[in-house]
């Protein structure tokens, strides 16, 4: 009887254990939001978990752009995660994805400032002070609710007060990155 009670518990365990999805992101760690604090630009998100999903990641790619993303994978896992919610903060203010002749989309207005809304609502996007911010979400509903909430990590700001008007090209575009730059040269010894 011992033997089977404990051959049982082994079997549901290892049945519980094949339920855990392995590949979902796990909660940031506290240096990673420290570098959203220092950006030289603005960097929105919404907290440490918004409508129910954590934050679960930070990213800061190498055009200056800054991702927030929360909740687990819808689709895909570790390296090509589809989540529910994802915010991206970009410094080039010179281009809007998105918008332009022929391309479909329609602008509403979002805490003040013009905001073009695609793909069902899923998507907005809208340009504030010196950054375009992106919002990517599972549903117009969250998307909405985001846009609608999302403030600055790095610089005042209250949810669902009004946004900072567009400023003009910051030419963000035209600034070689920092891995375009040649290394200093050092006279020969």
């Amino acid at each position: 009887m011992r033997l089977a009670l404990t051959s049982l518990a082994c079997a549901c365990a290892l049945a519980l254990g094949a339920c855990g999805d392995t590949v979902q992101q796990k909660p940031i760690p506290h240096n990673i939001l420290e570098t959203l604090v220092v950006a030289p630009s603005p960097v929105y998100w919404l907290g440490a978990s918004f409508n129910g999903m954590a934050l679960t990641e930070a990213t800061h790619d190498p055009g200056g752009a800054y991702s927030v993303v929360y909740g687990n994978c819808l689709q895909g896992g570790q390296g090509t995660c589809v989540a529910p919610l994802r915010i991206v903060s970009s410094p080039d203010n010179g281009f809007l994805p998105g918008t332009g002749a022929g391309l479909a989309g329609r602008t509403v207005s979002v805490r003040g400032q013009p905001a073009t809304v695609s793909a069902d609502g899923r998507t907005i996007v809208l340009a504030s002070g010196p950054v375009v911010i992106d919002v990517y979400a599972a549903n117009a509903a969250i998307a909405s609710a985001a846009a609608r909430t999302m403030v600055p990590i790095n610089a005042a700001g209250s949810p669902g007060q009004p946004l900072p008007a567009r400023l003009p090209d910051t030419r963000f575009g035209e600034r070689p990155l920092p891995s375009q730059l040649p290394s200093p040269l050092a006279p020969a010894a």
